[in-house]
């Protein structure tokens, strides 16, 4: 059964409810595979993101950061081989660009692999996402770009909701008459386990340029 989690950020570390579920769900802990979301900047190296699973107690055999100092075929090795996948926060653009270039979405697809994405990595998970210069990005006309795929709604993750909900529903009204879209802010997360989907923290769900707040899962 596959899961995947798509996270928000988190200001200190992973929420009782998100850490018991984790611990569940990551039996396999041999490999934990980090892909880049600055692949030419090597100081962009997880340690945010794994100092989440250090505190919750998941920790693995060997880690993996796949940038641009890593040939294709190893990253697509390294894929296939992976407990965890973890797409790593920061730059939407630069790592979907990334992920294009080595080919490796294929990979994650069919990947047997627990695949977790924060913030940026979360984005890049869905099926396709708005990119708008109203949501921080570096572009000055908006437009939708295919992400990986996993599972077919869009994200907008680790974005300040509360104080921004017109904007939100105005630039991704026209994209959820096409498909749902899971929007949160930080210490949140969507978790997608075979057929179910479980929510932690404040999500919502814009679906038909309707916009609503999702109960959290117990």
């Amino acid at each position: 059964m596959k899961t995947h989690f798509y996270l928000g950020w988190f200001r200190n570390f992973f929420p009782e409810g998100l850490k018991r579920v984790l611990q569940e769900d990551i039996i396999d802990r041999k490999s934990m595979v980090m892909i880049s979301s600055n692949p030419s900047t090597y100081e962009d190296d997880g340690a945010t993101e794994r100092s989440w699973l250090d505190q919750a107690g998941i920790k693995f055999d060997e880690y993996h950061l796949i940038n641009d100092r890593i040939q294709k075929e190893d990253a697509q090795k390294l894929i296939h081989n992976a407990s965890v996948i973890f797409l790593l926060g920061g730059n939407i653009l630069k790592q979907n660009g990334f992920l294009m270039e080595y080919e490796l979405s294929d990979w994650i697809k069919k990947s047997r692999a627990v695949v977790m994405g924060a913030s940026a990595g979360a984005i890049n998970m869905s099926a396709k996402w708005l990119c708008s210069k109203n949501f921080g990005d570096e572009v000055e006309v908006s437009s939708v770009y295919e992400g990986i795929g996993l599972d077919e709604f869009s994200v907008l993750s680790h974005f300040d909701l509360e104080n921004n909900m017109e904007l939100v529903h105005r630039e991704l009204s026209p994209l959820s008459e096409e498909i749902n879209i899971y929007a949160s802010n930080k210490d949140c997360a969507v978790r997608v386990k075979g057929e179910e989907i479980d929510i932690f923290g404040d999500v919502y769900l814009i679906s038909r340029s309707k916009i609503q707040k999702l109960e959290e899962s117990l």
